[in-house]
């Protein structure tokens, strides 16, 4: 009995995986990976910065406003891998900006941010292919002249055009604004900075 039981077991396999209908190819492959390098301006439009607790504390002005931004991110395409949808990435970036000082009385402000970004491309392989993008990150900040960093949230939304003038490299020009918020720093409220950035960049 156990005998013509295991005989059936090993007929049923090979039928099985003989069978056309269970012909499939179940090979695995890898999934795209993009590395991108962006660079470019920053503005940041609103900081509510006056708002220190302690008059001997000269703050954070609001006239240090310009600088400038370098990121780098790592993405793996999620949706779009048979060419019939656009493709959707999800990266890991991680940046450093500055914000210059514009008089003798601005603090120079550092700021590293990382996090993650979610990058929609609006159309299918072309040579000129619009996206929208959305990103949490966290972002430290430190002021220049002040002992200590403080590390808050920051809501990024972006939109932009890829440039696909190679098989290898794709140029892009972005439009990102942004909303960071940090707990105080010698202040009596939360610090709040707002961010409007122009970027440029190269991925490959």
């Amino acid at each position: 009995m156990k005998k013509i039981f295991f005989i059936s077991i090993i007929t049923l396999l090979f039928t099985i995986q003989t069978s056309p209908l269970f012909a499939q190819d179940f090979s695995l492959s890898k999934v795209p990976k993009q590395i991108s390098v962006e660079f470019g301006y920053r503005n940041s439009f609103y900081q509510n910065t006056g708002l220190t607790n302690d008059a001997t504390i000269t703050g954070l002005p609001n006239n240090a406003t310009n600088g400038y931004g370098l990121l780098v991110d790592y993405a793996w395409q999620l949706s779009g891998l048979n060419g019939k949808k656009p493709a959707i990435f999800l990266s890991i970036p991680i940046g450093y900006s500055v914000l210059l000082p514009s008089d003798a009385t601005s603090r120079m402000v550092f700021m590293l941010n990382y996090g993650w970004t979610i990058r929609h491309e609006l159309t299918k392989k072309r040579k000129i292919v619009p996206f929208i993008g959305y990103g949490l990150f966290l972002n430290n900040l430190k002021p220049d002249g002040i002992d200590g960093s403080v590390t808050g949230h920051q809501t990024q939304f972006e939109g932009g055009v890829n440039f696909n003038v190679s098989k290898r490299l794709k140029y892009f020009v972005k439009l990102q604004c942004s909303y960071s918020s940090y707990p105080k720093l010698n202040y009596a409220k939360s610090l709040h900075f707002m961010y409007a950035d122009l970027r440029v960049g190269v991925r490959f």
